[in-house]
């Protein structure tokens, strides 16, 4: 019996997109499915070292909620690469003034650290709120988007 092993080619890859609605979902399942369709692990043609996941919409970002003390105890942090540069920012304030980060954050920490992660986090799309510039890509592929209630 002699049977290959199928690799996918940067040609075989067919990108779709979905919207995900994050109103009164936790950030972490949240984060859990769009890093899924981000990676293309649902599919059968799925490889590790390729990207062959699709674009991925998510709105109402700002409605997305977290359980516990998490929202007085969250701290985000960022650093200017100066000494004494660390910037710490609640998670209320980030909420309030950028909520589309805190989603991506929570993604960009599930994808790979590396050029492939990288690459990947482009294709993730976040909205504060409903409306979002992307209707014509979701239509183009009929019946290939999924909205999460």
């Amino acid at each position: 019996m002699n049977t290959k092993t199928y690799s996918l080619s940067s040609k075989d890859v067919e990108e779709r997109w979905h919207v995900v609605d994050a109103t009164d979902r936790t950030l972490g399942r949240v984060a859990t499915e769009v890093t899924h369709l981000l990676r293309g692990k649902y599919r059968p043609t799925y490889t590790p070292h390729m990207d062959n996941g699709d674009f991925v919409v998510v709105i109402n970002a700002g409605k997305v909620r977290v359980t516990g003390a998490k929202s007085r105890q969250k701290i985000y942090y960022s650093h200017s690469g100066y000494p004494g540069g660390l910037t710490e920012t609640p998670y209320m304030r980030v909420l309030e003034r950028h909520p589309e980060r805190i989603v991506q954050a929570a993604v960009k920490g599930m994808i790979p650290h590396n050029r492939l992660g990288r690459k990947i986090l482009r294709h993730l799309k976040v909205y504060a709120g409903p409306e979002h510039p992307h209707e014509a890509q979701v239509n183009a592929g009929k019946g290939k988007e999924t909205a999460s209630a």
